[in-house]
């Protein structure tokens, strides 16, 4: 069954016209005739099945939508060059992130991103989302100041530092949120501060990871401890 996600209030009643946003796919990509089914969801947890029909979708039942963790985990990502957040948030999503902060530091590239590049990235949660059958679609926050992350940040976060040897990711309990760096990685004054802040400070083990890998190696190991993953 193709699913598809749509504002909620496109889908309240109990017959409703098929949602413009996804008239195109439906009907001239996927072709789907009246008597196909649908599954629509809103982003919010809940899922609604209905039956092509006119034109219009008449809704056959409702309940939970499924298919998101219980353990809700934010990555706080500092941006990256290029498209590289772009796999960060398709394979985040994939494994189960419920959120993805962005971050800048001290040794990020690019410091700014512009309203068009933001639009992208949740697009691309929203086509990971349907993909992989989740219930509802991470959220993507515009950057926010590494010190400005600090003050906001939870309790029991944890910053990811790939010099930290004496301290595993999977030696904590699972935390709320990650800090992850840019390719140049934290300077040792961030990790000072963070620490001051509260957050624990951990590795991933002896190997160096690529930017763009970390928060997915890192969302896998917390979540298959939570149960959600593997």
């Amino acid at each position: 069954m193709h699913r598809f996600f749509v504002e909620p209030v496109e889908m309240a009643a109990d017959r409703f016209p098929l949602p413009e946003a996804i008239v195109h796919q439906v009907t001239r990509v996927l072709r789907l005739r009246d008597g196909a089914q649908l599954m629509l969801l809103d982003g919010l947890g809940e899922a609604v099945t209905c039956r092509l029909e006119h034109g219009e979708c008449l809704v056959e039942s409702r309940g939970p939508a499924g298919g998101e963790p219980s353990h809700h985990l934010t990555v706080w990502q500092a941006l990256l060059r290029g498209d590289h957040l772009e796999p960060v948030i398709r394979h985040g999503t994939e494994i189960g992130i419920s959120r993805f902060q962005l971050l800048v530091t001290e040794r990020c590239v690019v410091r700014e991103l512009s309203s068009a590049r933001l639009v992208r990235l949740r697009a691309v949660a929203r086509e990971a989302a349907e993909q992989s059958e989740r219930g509802a679609i991470p959220v993507i926050e515009a950057p926010t100041p590494f010190t400005e992350a600090l003050r906001v940040a939870e309790a029991g976060s944890v910053l990811l530092f790939e010099r930290e040897a004496e301290t595993r990711l999977t030696e904590i309990t699972p935390p709320p949120s990650l800090f992850i760096g840019p390719e140049g990685g934290f300077t040792a004054a961030e990790v000072t501060a963070a620490g001051r802040a509260g957050l624990a400070i951990a590795g991933l083990g002896p190997r160096i990871l690529r930017s763009e890998s970390v928060a997915l190696a890192a969302a896998a190991a917390i979540l298959s401890r939570t149960g959600d993953f593997a």
